[in-house]
């Protein structure tokens, strides 16, 4: 089983748990067993087959729960789950993954009108009944039937970040393949989309059985759709479904151009081809019934006479005429980014030390870090109030001044309060390096006052940046009700960066903002938002987004020297 199956498992028993009404404490552990899971970079498979002491020594995890990973990795399944599951309404879970409704609200449903499925849900809310609740009221009636209708139109879908622990298991397993000469993951994945619906795989065999055999046997493979002569489809036991195709070498460049799409991007080349007299489909580019082109992806770009286009442009956004140009963007890399300034450790909601989190960023090669634990307004994560982030800056400089060869600077994630004032006084916050100011309460605020709290924050000759500026969660909140364009003019104006937030569930801003933000000459910072050693590691999500916003390593803050950085900053 791959990592993501069996945080799903825990994520599920926590649900079941939390609509019984049990210990929260116990429910959390569950939870956070998950998010660990989630975010580990080691097979835990491996792990098992190593013993499990080691899974002992992950965050949160002890001895009952690595022996649950063990079973689970084991028999693919738990007993618990099984057991919760009698328990539960089959349906109700389904629930949880409407927006606005946590397990208590699903509950509470349930006991009122029964509501033990998607189509209740509906049906109850169509009739206008949820809203005489005590505790739901109209907004929340109107926001779960919104959040219906996306569910609806958008069917299951996975985060990027969930979908390539996939994808890389299922290339590592076919290129194991006898024959097997090239194999790539197509499709909205290798766009890299921040979510991921099914996956696209293409390949070159010398023989075609052999490829479909060796997916059919995959341990993942929950069931075979449908096998063909050059096509296979099955399930895989995460709920992804996945195509494999086997074509010849000759059409391999076509056909990746052809599954990786997008579809509107691949309309915008056909009618290229056909204005210059050329046939152009996932078998080459034709003229007449001569193929001139199709190995390579270049080659099928550079019969239309253009230069190969980066998969994460092919949205149909103008990346045709910026090619014809020569204006297309050299896209940023991973590598040039020489710092992260988004980061907690156990001072406040983080599950590593500050040192843990110090000497990990300094692993990655980075030039300087920012360590921004969350200012008093956020209690559940114990934030800091004045007296208490002054010793935590201490402790930083106190950390900082045994590492040699990276700067490490003093931060804090301030809140913008409901009321639009900041949860920490100027006195205070000239103190810092570094300032991101986020919202994290008051999200359903009307546009207006969500505007203010946002420009007041921007205006603030102490705050470096905003975080998570839109407050988007995936497939589970949409963003604010704001005016993107004037909030940028404000950074413009204020000298105040925007943050792209890599967490896999946030992603935020999204690549249309990005391309907005670029306009208007506004350098965006990519940050992880890690709470974990390993979450580090998301920088790779925020700058798989970046390129999808055209972004070159010009355009981000953070791919600058620290003494080039600082030079940004308001202070």
């Amino acid at each position: 089983m791959e990592n993501p199956e069996v945080a799903q498992i825990f994520e599920e028993i926590a649900d079941l748990l939390d609509i019984q009404g049990e210990n929260p404490f116990r429910v959390r552990a569950y939870r956070n067993a998950a998010r660990v899971i989630r975010d580990l970079s080691q097979s835990l498979a491996e792990m098992v087959k190593d013993g499990n002491k080691n899974l002992e020594e992950l965050p949160g995890i002890g001895k009952d729960l690595a022996g649950k990973i063990t079973t689970i990795v084991e028999t693919g399944d738990l007993p618990l789950r099984q057991e919760l599951r009698g328990q539960v309404p089959a349906g109700l879970r389904d629930l949880l993954n409407v927006s606005g409704l946590g397990p208590k609200r699903a509950l509470a449903l349930f006991k009122k009108f029964k509501v033990s499925s998607l189509d209740d849900l509906r049906r109850v809310a169509e009739g206008h009944r949820i809203r005489k609740l005590p505790g739901f009221g109209a907004k929340t009636e109107e926001k779960i039937l919104e959040s219906l209708k996306n569910l609806e139109q958008e069917g299951r879908r996975v985060y990027l970040a969930e979908a390539k622990v996939y994808a890389n298991a299922l290339l590592r397993h076919l290129k194991g393949t006898p024959g097997m000469k090239r194999v790539d993951v197509a499709g909205s994945f290798r766009r890299r989309r921040e979510t991921v619906g099914d996956l696209d795989m293409l390949a070159t065999c010398s023989r075609v059985e052999p490829a479909m055999d060796r997916l059919a046997a995959y341990d993942g493979v929950a069931a075979v759709l449908a096998r063909g002569e050059t096509k296979m489809t099955v399930r895989l036991k995460s709920g992804l479904q996945l195509d494999l195709r086997v074509v010849p070498e000759k059409s391999y460049g076509a056909a990746l151009q052809y599954f990786t799409g997008s579809k509107s991007h691949s309309i915008l080349l056909r009618r290229r081809a056909q204005e210059r007299g050329l046939k152009l489909n996932e078998y080459g580019v034709f003229r007449g019934k001569k193929s001139i082109a199709g190995r390579t992806e270049e080659d099928v770009y550079e019969s239309l006479g253009l230069p190969w286009i980066p998969p994460e442009l092919r949205e149909a956004r103008g990346e045709i005429e910026l090619a014809l140009t020569g204006r297309l963007p050299a896209l940023v890399e991973l590598d040039d980014i020489r710092g992260d300034l988004h980061m907690h450790t156990t001072a406040t909601d983080g599950r590593a030390s500050l040192e843990e989190m110090i000497q990990a960023a300094k692993k990655r090669g980075y030039a300087y870090i920012a360590i921004t634990d969350h200012s008093k307004r956020v209690t559940m994560a114990r934030g800091l109030d004045a007296q208490r982030l002054r010793q935590h800056w201490q402790a930083i400089d106190k950390a900082a001044s045994k590492v040699k060869g990276m700067a490490v600077l003093k931060g804090v994630e301030m809140d913008i309060l409901e009321d639009g004032t900041l949860d920490l006084p100027d006195d205070v916050l000239k103190e810092a390096d570094w300032v991101i100011a986020s919202i994290h309460y008051g999200q359903n605020q009307p546009r207006e006052q969500i505007m203010q709290r946002l420009l007041n924050a921007v205006r603030n000759p102490y705050v470096s940046a905003i975080g998570h500026p839109t407050g988007r969660l995936i497939g589970k909140r949409k963003g604010y009700d704001v005016d993107l364009k004037t909030i940028f003019k404000a950074a413009a104006d204020y000298g105040c960066l925007m943050e792209l937030n890599g967490q896999p569930s946030r992603l935020d801003l999204d690549d249309v903002a990005l391309m907005a933000a670029k306009e208007q000459g506004i350098p965006i910072v990519v940050n992880t938002d890690a709470h974990a050693v390993e979450e580090l590691g998301f920088m790779e999500f925020g700058i798989y987004q970046a390129r999808r916003g055209g972004l070159e390593a010009r355009d981000i803050a953070n791919t600058r020297s620290l003494a080039r950085f600082r030079a940004l900053l308001k202070k």
